[in-house]
Order: C-alpha cells, then sequence, then structure tokens
C-alpha cells in the first residue's frame, strides 16, 4: 500500500512552493488528512514525513544506520569539507566530536558566561536609556561577538572583519532547491564569503600558533587540538568546526532570543514571574547561578516549542525502511518537523498557548523538544546557547521595560532559520 501523499501539489514543483511560503500550514494539512505520516511531492525526490515524538525518536535513532545526514543536505556539502563532521562517516563524525565536546562541560562553561555579561553590557551601554531597537537585527551582531570572543579570542573579536555579514552572506547557501552549479546571486555570495571566513580563519589559527597564550582560552586548545590517538587534527578540520560553532550558534541563538523577548513582552505575567526571580541576581553571574533562572528557562523553552528556529529536519534513507506497515524507499527524503510536532494536542496540550508551566506539570513535554536536533546529533552547543539568551534577557529585563511597535510579528518565509520577522522594540530605562 503506497503512503498517503497530501492534497494541493501542483504541476512540476509539486508541494515545493508551499514548503517554502508556509511549511506549517502545508504539515498542518498532511496531519489532518492523514495522521502522523504521509509523502510530499518534491522536485527530484520521493519526501515522506514523519511526525510525533515516536516518529523523533525513530528518525534519530536510525541515523548513521538507515537514515543518513550527508545525503540529505547536499548544500551543507558545497559549504563545508566532505569529511567534516555530520557528513563524515560515523567514526570519524565520532572523533571529531569529541575535540569540540569538552569546550563545552564543566569550568570552561563559566568563562563564556563572564564573555556574555561582558557583551551583554556593552549592548546596553550602547542602547542609551531609552529608544528603539529592531529584532533579530540588533541581536544578530551581539550573537557573534560573543561567539567571535569565545572561539577566536578578544583580539580577534576586536578586529575590523565583518563577522556578522559575511556569516549571513554564507547563510545563503542554504538551499534545498537550486542546483549548486548555477551561478545565481545568493549562492555566488555564500561561496565567496566562505572562502573569505576560511582564509580569514587560517590566518588567525597560523597568528596563534606563532603568538600563542592568549589567555589559556578555546583557540589556544583548538590550535593545538588532538584526536584521542595523538594524530593532529587538520587546519581544513579545524577550520570547519570553528565555522559550524560561530554559524550554527549565530542561527539559532539569534532567533531564538528574538522570539524569547517578543513572548516575554507578549505574556506580561510571565514576565513579572521573570522579574521576580532576577532580584538579587549578582553583578556577576556563573553558569550555576544563570542556571538557577528555572522561570526563564522556562519562558525560553516555550519559545523553542512555538518558533522552533530550524522548522524542518530532513535524513535521506540508505536502505529501505519500514515504518508503520509503509515501506520507504532507499534514496527517499525522511523529513521530522519540530514546528509541526511542538503543536500537536496529543504532545503538548494546548499546543498555541504560551505556557512555561508545562514543564513543570508535565517534564516528560521537556524532553519531546527537538529545536536543537536530538540523538547522538542533537547540537553540541545548546547548552552554550541557553546560558547566552539567558544572561542576555536577564540583564536585558533587569534594566529596561519593553514595547512591542508591531505587535504580532510572524516568522520569515524562505529557506534557512525561522527568524521572526524584522520587529521594532521600544524601551526605556526601569
Amino acid at each position: 500500500m503506497p503512503i498517503p501523499t497530501v492534497s494541493g501539489a501542483r504541476p512540476v514543483v509539486g508541494h515545493a512552493v508551499e514548503l517554502t511560503r508556509d511549511p506549517l500550514g502545508l504539515l498542518r494539512r498532511g496531519s489532518r488528512e492523514h495522521g502522523s505520516m504521509f509523502r510530499l511531492r518534491l522536485p527530484l525526490k520521493d519526501t515522506v514525513v514523519l511526525l510525533g515524538s515516536a516518529h523523533n525518536k525513530l528518525t534519530f535513532d536510525e541515523t548513521d544506520r538507515k537514515l543518513s545526514i550527508r545525503t540529505a543536505y547536499p548544500f551543507f556539502l558545497r559549504m563545508f569539507s566532505p569529511d567534516f563532521y555530520f557528513f563524515a562517516p560515523y567514526d570519524e563524525y565520532k572523533r571529531q566530536r569529541q575535540v569540540v565536546l569538552p569546550r563545552f562541560q564543566g569550568r570552561q562553561l563559566d568563562t563564556y558566561v563572564e564573555i556574555m555579561e561582558h557583551e551583554a553590557a556593552s549592548f546596553m551601554d550602547r542602547l542609551g536609556r531609552e529608544g528603539e531597537f529592531t529584532v533579530p537585527d540588533g541581536f544578530g551582531p551581539l550573537i557573534m561577538r560573543v561567539a567571535a570572543r569565545s572561539f577566536l579570542g578578544e583580539r580577534f573579536a576586536e578586529t575590523t572583519t565583518d563577522w556578522f555579514g559575511e556569516f549571513r552572506r554564507f547563510s545563503e547557501g542554504t538551499d534545498f532547491v537550486t542546483p549548486g552549479w548555477l551561478p545565481v546571486p545568493h549562492l555566488l555570495r555564500s561561496r565567496a564569503a566562505g572562502r573569505r571566513i576560511r582564509e580569514r580563519l587560517q590566518r588567525i589559527i597560523d597568528g596563534r600558533r606563532a603568538r600563542p597564550g592568549d589567555g589559556g582560552d578555546f583557540l589556544d586548545y583548538f590550535v593545538e587540538a588532538e584526536y584521542d590517538d595523538g594524530t593532529p587534527v587538520p587546519d581544513d578540520i579545524l577550520i570547519h568546526l570553528i565555522i559550524m560553532l560561530v554559524w550554527a550558534g549565530h542561527e539559532t541563538t539569534t532567533g531564538q532570543i528574538s522570539w524569547g523577548l517578543i513572548d516575554l513582552i507578549r505574556n506580561p505575567a510571565e514576565l513579572e514571574r521573570v522579574r521576580e526571580e532576577l532580584d538579587g541576581l549578582p553583578e556577576t553571574m556563573n553558569a550555576k547561578e544563570v542556571r538557577r533562572l528555572a522561570h526563564l528557562d522556562r519562558c525560553l523553552h516555550e519559545s523553542e516549542r512555538l518558533h522552533p528556529v530550524a522548522s524542518m529536519t530532513v535524513r535521506s534513507t540508505v536502505e529501505p525502511m519500514e515504518v508503520d506497515g509503509y515501506e520507504i524507499p532507499s534514496g527517499s527524503m525522511v523529513m521530522i518537523s519540530p514546528a509541526m510536532t511542538h503543536r500537536m494536542e496529543e504532545e503538548f496540550p494546548e499546543p498555541e498557548s504560551y505556557r512555561p508551566d508545562r514543564y513543570v506539570e508535565e517534564p516528560e513535554q521537556l524532553r519531546r523538544l527537538i529545536g536543537f536536533g536530538g540523538g547522538l546529533h542533537r547540537c553540541l552547543g545548546m547548552r552554550f546557547a541557553y546560558l547566552e539568551m539567558t544572561v542576555v534577557l536577564a540583564r536585558l529585563f533587569q534594566r529596561y521595560d519593553f514595547e512591542l511597535l508591531n505587535t504580532d510579528p510572524q516568522p520569515i518565509t524562505g529557506q534557512g532559520a525561522r527568524w521572526p520577522e524584522s520587529t521594532r522594540v521600544a524601551y526605556r530605562r526601569r
């Protein structure tokens, strides 16, 4: 029996245009028509959508066995090395993961919190007593500076390199539809930005090796990194690991912190509870003190649920795969959707409501969130991102009152991260 197909496919392009413009609407229709498993018609690829926590777990569990990340994201092979991280064979992926993992554990996190505190204070100094700024645009350079100082060192964060602009141009390469060989402007910009970023990072690595000891920071460790067997990590891999950390953190965190601010402004009762737990906060926090801000953390998770920046996650079958009595052929695309699963009534009661206390009432709901992925391939920088969002918003809500000047921001359309559309925010010193 064939997997049922969602209605509304157009000739030639199928559901491709609707998937780009209104993915949540398309997946909701598919769910109404066929439940938790259905097919989309997309050019060149048989695509099966799986919804719900059980299907999410199956997808993450089968990654690197029956499902592949490498063949699901061909544009990443253009943007990164084919032997890099997610796209490398499984054993090589684990070797590279072990290079990065220690930098997101233990006391290293306190170092990052110091940087986050400093950059949040500088951001507020630039804001002054009152005025307006826009999100996500206003947060983008702040998030990029935190990443640059954390992963490249203070000296390089102060350079004239336009890291934010370069990574925005680099991001234009995340295109599922356009063949990579076409000389279209956004792909050309992405490739050119990627070359400049790699060249700049190589100079930074060479310079640090020539003059080590910039405070024993992330980059000091990284430029001398070795695999577990003592083999030096090649520069090409080091460069792409740094690009991944900076780029993925910028893409995800900028969008999520923007939604976090918007949601709290729109829910003043929850914001008041956040401000109550900010009373008595020390002038400078460490990672342990940040984690004590439990209600703010729940609010940020609720924003992740309602507005996951990565609205879709895809894999490709490397062999036939049976799910719910249906066979998914080899070479098919398998798609799961945080945006849709996070709004399923059976997974999250009152799914359209902003209810941070749901994670106290039923802690299992927290474990169902997949805005930062899941399984072995869950985002390594998730703890870093949550620390950063918590520090910045805690300090902003301590100092300012805010008002949304456009009160119903919507996710931007198109491919890539689902940031909110440009949203004006007025602020006044408390």
